[in-house]
């Protein structure tokens, strides 16, 4: 079964929010909580999310903040799998091995790294046991495949062709074959564009591992019951026909 990983921002609109929506994330079935270290820098993110991540930032700027509201989801919820999102600046800011040590503490190794320019610090946190995720477009560049393959993460594949593919590989499937084909070996969460019941079949049906729901599930934090039934249901079109 596909797992549905939904988003979550961190200190956005408040730090009492975004555990009230951990919660609810948990009641609706939510396989993956995504959770973001804010910064004021968000520049590989779209506006809806890099806006929120700004706004929290700007509240409060003490990275500590964030990781406590974190640690709490983790006691509250200490069978829920977590992925944290963060980007390259602000590992640097929190330092590498006092992140290191917190996600051995959370027992929430997989992360995905945003602009990561250093292989240095990447490596180290692979010798220490953190996955970090590798991001492919939809088109397949060799590049992006070869560094999938020297990674220890999950592989962040985009859902969605946004005009240029592969040749032979037109559909979502196509994609993951080829992948498979190409010796990569690790499990394929696919995101970007995922919005509903639709998207996340399309995924399962694709053989994909996992689903990134992103914007969708954040614009109904403010209607927890609709939330929790939108979960639900994108969870139940997980199970492939």
């Amino acid at each position: 079964m596909t797992k549905v990983i939904c988003y979550l921002s961190n200190g956005f609109p408040s730090i009492e929010k975004t555990l009230e929506t951990a919660d609810l994330y948990v009641e609706g079935g939510c396989d993956i909580i995504e959770i973001d270290i804010p910064t004021d820098n968000p520049f590989l993110d779209n506006e809806f999310i890099g806006g929120r991540m700004r706004k929290a930032f700007e509240q409060n700027q003490n990275y500590d903040y964030y990781l406590e509201t974190i640690r709490k989801i983790r006691e509250k919820h200490p069978e829920q799998e977590i992925l944290i999102v963060l980007y390259e600046h602000s590992l640097k800011d929190i330092g590498v091995e006092k992140f290191i040590e917190f996600c051995h503490q959370l027992h929430t190794e997989d992360i995905i790294l945003v602009g990561n320019e250093d292989n240095q610090i990447k490596n180290e946190l692979m010798e220490n046991g953190i996955r970090v995720s590798s991001y492919i477009q939809y088109h397949l560049p060799d590049e992006e495949i070869g560094m999938a393959k020297n990674t220890n993460g999950f592989i962040y594949l985009q859902a969605k062709s946004v005009g240029k593919v592969r040749e032979g590989c037109e559909t979502l499937r196509d994609c993951i074959e080829y992948l498979r084909n190409e010796g990569v070996n690790q499990p394929i969460y696919c995101g970007v564009g995922i919005s509903n019941k639709e998207d996340v079949a399309m995924v399962s049906n694709a053989g994909g591992n996992g689903a990134f729901i992103g914007s969708a599930v954040l614009k109904k934090q403010n209607q927890p019951n609709e939330l929790v039934h939108f979960i639900q249901e994108v969870k139940a079109a997980t199970i492939r026909g």
